[in-house]
């Protein structure tokens, strides 16, 4: 059986550029975070050791970042990208709330931009979540 694609939807190059910038923010925060992880930086560590993770998580969690935004910087597996990031801020936002850090904020709006920049570049979520007028 085949499943036919949802009506043709143009995307206009300000909207695409907007959501690529819009997408390329968290991306970049992401990315970063994963970096210095992936260096163990002894802030990064001690970090983690305050939020109750053991050292030798650092790492991988630094993978998991890394492989979560190549996946939502490939346009092609760019919704199963926004899916695993959203819930690797869901994990962040988890981890912060429950030893009352107040910048859980920045990762729920880490993963509003992940979604609205997606939503913004990508014609097929705009089908599927239509803004009514």
């Amino acid at each position: 059986m085949q499943i036919e694609a949802p009506c043709a939807v143009q995307v206009s190059n300000k909207m695409l550029w907007t959501g690529r910038i819009v997408s390329f923010v968290p991306a970049l925060l992401i990315l970063f975070g994963a970096i210095v992880k992936l260096m163990k930086i002894p802030a990064v560590v001690q970090g983690f050791a305050q939020h109750g993770y053991p050292e030798h998580l650092v790492v991988v969690v630094g993978i998991i970042e890394l492989a979560c935004t190549i996946i939502y910087l490939i346009p092609q597996t760019s919704v199963l990208g926004a899916i695993l990031m959203t819930a690797l801020m869901g994990g962040a936002t988890d981890a912060n709330v429950r030893v009352g850090d107040p910048t859980y904020v920045v990762t729920v709006f880490l993963g509003v931009l992940i979604w609205g920049g997606l939503y913004l570049r990508d014609p097929r979520l705009r089908v599927l979540i239509p803004v009514r007028k």
